[in-house]
């Protein structure tokens, strides 16, 4: 299952990629989102280009329908990558893996320069591997993910504010 977010920072496109490389607003975010146990495994920045491995452990309130095949507190770790284009926008790539879990998210990503603000782009790929109820876990996954998004953006938006 394939789907698009965006948000729009309201700052500039440097502004916005000194707080998607910054660890510290990644941790910061997790831990505003209930999270634990969070801690960066990677960081390395050069160049225009950042990458950073985060794991965390999760507790989602599962329906009933999945809680056969999924835990209700899972290891997750994120992985990302971006690096600066020609054109002076941010692409990336981000992997999203959910420990002992049949559901795998990845992403394409985009930071790019609107006026005085930052678009951020998403496309996300959502693939779950569970037959029979494979669908509406999907469905249900792709609606956390949303939630999640949501909260992201609002967290990203406070850490712009906080530090403008």
């Amino acid at each position: 299952m394939d789907f698009r977010d965006e948000h729009l920072f309201d700052a500039p496109l440097d502004v916005v990629w000194d707080m998607f490389s910054d660890p510290d607003s990644h941790t910061t975010k997790f831990e505003s989102m209930g999270h634990r146990d969070i801690a960066v495994l990677e960081s390395d920045f050069s160049d225009g280009a950042f990458h950073l491995k985060v794991s965390r452990v999760v507790d989602l309130d599962l329906p009933g329908f999945a809680k056969r095949v999924m835990k209700p507190t899972n290891t997750v770790v994120t992985t990302d990558d971006w690096s600066r284009q020609t054109d002076g926008s941010y692409k990336g790539r981000q992997i999203i893996e959910t420990q002992g879990a049949p559901v795998k998210i990845s992403s394409d990503t985009l930071l790019v320069t609107e006026g005085d603000q930052t678009r951020y782009i998403i496309d996300i790929h959502l693939e779950v591997k569970v037959p029979l109820i494979g669908g509406k876990l999907a469905d249900w996954a792709k609606g956390t993910v949303r939630t999640q998004l949501d909260h992201e953006f609002t967290c990203g938006d406070e850490w712009l504010a906080a530090t403008a």
